[in-house]
């Protein structure tokens, strides 16, 4: 094929993007992963799985980065995954120091490629990642708000017993217990929630929503979600490999945006082959407004962390 994606991290996230990858035929696969003979072995088991899913992708295991140059995108979901009681923020200083060794042996291999950040806690390491790769904005971004948008579908989905086709919704802000809900901008077939639902049901979704990770958490003990994180990654780099110019909610850095200056967070914006081609800004009531700056906040604080750690 004439497209490449590496996957960093071979585990459940990065595993399942590359799967979905190969078997939407989007491009070959390159997974990387420091455990010898993981890496290596996936790739096989999704190889062998090609005749029966009937694509002709080419994938790729390797513990080294030789393999990945030339990629189009890279999707980095590295780093130790949350467990029961543990928050991203806990995360920080120890994944801050796996995405910045990967970002800077995949940016110089793939000084062209789109960087697609997983690893959490998710806003925090899109920094790390800027900083290490030393791309411009446009082309480093976090998945989180793909995510976040399709739990709230999902859930309105079930509460209303309707297809998730016909489903929308918007999820702002920082990946995590401050994330901001849109129910005003969310549809089912064009029909705005709040025609749909009354305001104590649609919190209840909005809370769901907050904590659509950690209830997966709790469910599973020994992991954190992953089938929905690298179904999100994989439309974030489908968009971009096809040039699809779909407005997605993504971690963007912002230079102004919504009144927020030097961080990433989740905004819609338009992915095209580029990256980021447009932030798109919506107009926010003053309390959308003011809970997306509560998150903007959060994320400082963490970025504030980064800055006093020796990662």
């Amino acid at each position: 094929m004439d497209k490449k994606v590496t996957v960093i991290g071979a585990g459940n996230v990065g595993a399942t993007a590359a799967q979905r990858l190969a078997e939407k035929e989007l491009c070959d696969v390159v997974l990387v992963d420091i455990v010898e003979g993981v890496p290596q072995g996936k790739a096989l088991d999704l190889t062998q799985a090609a005749p029966i899913e009937k694509h002709d992708a080419k994938l790729t295991g390797t513990n080294a980065y030789e393999a990945t140059a030339g990629s189009d995108i890279v999707i980095i979901t590295a780093g130790i995954p949350r467990k029961p009681g543990m928050s991203r923020d806990d995360l920080l200083s120890t994944n801050a120091g796996i995405v910045k060794k990967v970002t800077r042996e995949v940016a110089a291999r793939s000084p062209e490629a789109v960087l697609i950040i997983v690893s959490n806690p998710l806003d925090a390491m899109c920094h790390v990642a800027y900083e290490a790769s030393g791309f411009p904005k446009q082309r480093v971004m976090g998945m989180a708000g793909v995510l976040d948008s399709a739990r709230f579908r999902a859930f309105i989905a079930l509460e209303l017993n309707v297809s998730v086709e016909n489903t929308h919704a918007f999820v702002l802000g920082g990946h995590g217990d401050t994330m901001v809900p849109l129910p005003r901008f969310s549809t089912v077939a064009g029909i705005p929630l709040p025609e749909l639902l009354p305001p104590e049901r649609i919190e209840a979704l909005v809370q769901r929503t907050r904590n659509g990770g950690a209830e997966i958490v709790s469910l599973l003990k020994t992991g954190s979600a992953y089938y929905a994180p690298a179904s999100a990654a994989v439309e974030m780099a489908e968009s971009i490999l096809k040039d699809k110019k779909k407005i997605l909610p993504c971690a963007a850095y912002l230079e102004g945006e919504y009144g927020i200056r030097d961080l990433f967070i989740g905004v819609p914006v338009k992915l095209g082959r580029g990256g980021i081609e447009q932030v798109i800004e919506i107009r926010l009531t003053d309390e959308e407004s003011a809970a997306l700056k509560k998150s903007a906040a959060a994320v400082q604080e963490l970025k504030n962390a980064l800055a006093q750690l020796n990662y």
